[in-house]
């Protein structure tokens, strides 16, 4: 058993899937830092200053002995309250999406490289070099020797 794992972990496919994986999450960081650094503070200043991320609805009431601001999501969600935060959920679709359209245009691109290769013209095959070789030598004259 301990052969087949290490065949399993040995594979192409494994390897390829690991490298997936750690590129995909630092992707992620990327993509949440793009959205919640640039993309929203724009749309934010578009629509007047909205800040996304304190759109929330409080489900639940405040503890007792809480400090922080009763309008600070990040705050009240660390605090236990129990709330639906929707400025999150809005800012989470915006990264789905991002991350959707570029993953997109990754397999568009994959897809046009792939169809080109396909369109290629396929050069003769070796059999096919080898007749036309031995056509061509029984054209040529043949020599004796004496």
């Amino acid at each position: 058993m301990l052969g087949e794992f290490k065949a399993f972990i040995n594979r192409g496919n494994v390897l390829d899937l690991a490298v997936a994986v750690i590129i995909g999450a630092a992707f992620g960081k990327i993509v949440t830092s793009l959205t919640e650094s640039i993309i929203m503070p724009i749309i934010g200043w578009i629509f007047g200053d909205l800040d996304f991320s304190n759109y929330f609805i409080r489900l639940g009431a405040i503890p007792d002995g809480y400090e922080g601001e009763v309008n600070n999501y990040a705050q009240l969600k660390e605090a236990g309250v129990a709330m639906i935060g929707y400025g999150d959920f809005i800012t989470q679709l915006v990264n789905f999406l991002i991350i959707a359209w570029v993953i997109f245009l990754i397999v568009k691109g994959a897809n046009k490289v792939e169809a080109k290769k396909e369109e290629a013209p396929a050069g003769p095959s070796e059999t096919d070099l080898l007749i036309e070789i031995r056509d061509e030598l029984r054209k040529q004259p043949q020599v004796t020797s004496h």
